[in-house]
């Protein structure tokens, strides 16, 4: 935008979306996309000529869902002053029924969607009943054709805890670390058999959700035993055994931010680029990134 910094007020969106017919968050040309759907809908709505642009906590890949995607914008003053109050209406009738955003607000100084958050939570969910998937959640459950044992998967999650390089799980990328803090790792059983994984990391580097849940069911139906993942973890390297699961059992729950006052030291730190105790230091500016799961 050409307008001054101080011309500018920073928005935070918190929303909501079915991935199944996405090709993701990220804008790509050609592609129907999360970002697309949205930035489209403020330029209609807002009635811009350039199209406003997003940022993101966490950039889900394609069939991903999410219950808890908070992302910023930068808005002409003016124009949010003329438009703010009617806003989140008129996108509710603008955006297609796959995407809503359920709250719009002012952004306290120093946010920023992606570099502010201190931790993102998600949820993976799976069923093993020899029938399959119930229709209804066919397109958030993941169906898994063994029977799974829930004490066997938690104790291969208690073995992944703490902060790592999770190469091993990650797909990486250029200047990135794959270096991650996992806060919480857990399974349940719900009432109605569906097993549910809590995941919770400060960040989380490509595909480490799908990968950490993919040898945690190889655990869970007994084709390995429970200390595997911590080993493959320990190793560094891909393992060929190592299934990334379908993105459609995967959604992003929560997006949590340290309290306003703490906001810019945050920044600070996400920016930095990480190393375990004992290795050397590396040049900033491939700290934890918004590339997901």
């Amino acid at each position: 935008m050409s307008d001054t910094v101080s011309d500018l007020v920073r928005i935070r969106l918190d929303l909501a979306y079915d991935g199944r017919q996405f090709s993701g968050w990220a804008r790509q040309r050609g592609q129907r996309t999360v970002q697309g759907e949205i930035e489209e809908a403020l330029r209609v709505v807002l009635r811009q000529e350039v199209t406003p642009e997003l940022t993101v906590a966490g950039r889900t890949d394609a069939g991903v869902h999410a219950r808890g995607q908070v992302a910023h914008v930068d808005l002409p003053a003016g124009v949010w002053a003329e438009h703010g109050e009617h806003l989140l209406r008129r996108l509710a009738g603008r955006l297609p029924m796959d995407v809503r955003v359920w709250r719009l607000s002012e952004a306290p100084p120093h946010f920023d969607a992606r570099f502010s958050a201190v931790w993102r939570r998600y949820a993976y969910r799976v069923t093993d009943h020899p029938g399959g998937v119930d229709p209804l959640l066919r397109g958030h459950v993941l169906w898994h054709n063994w029977p799974l044992d829930l004490d066997a998967m938690n104790e291969a999650a208690r073995g992944l805890l703490g902060e790592h390089d999770f190469a091993a799980y990650c797909k990486k990328r250029e200047g990135a670390t794959t270096i991650r803090t996992l806060q919480r790792l857990e399974w349940v059983r719900r009432p109605d058999g569906v097993l549910e994984a809590t995941v919770q990391a400060d960040a989380f580097c490509h595909n480490m959700v799908r990968s950490l849940v993919g040898a945690m069911l190889f655990v869970g139906d007994g084709h390995r035993p429970a200390e595997w993942p911590a080993k493959v973890l320990a190793v560094g390297v891909r393992d060929s055994a190592v299934h990334v699961v379908r993105p459609h059992g995967l959604t992003l729950e929560e997006v949590a931010y340290p309290a306003d006052s703490e906001l810019e030291a945050r920044n600070l730190a996400s920016r930095n680029k990480r190393t375990l105790p004992g290795v050397a230091t590396l040049p900033s500016g491939g700290g934890a990134g918004a590339g997901c799961c």
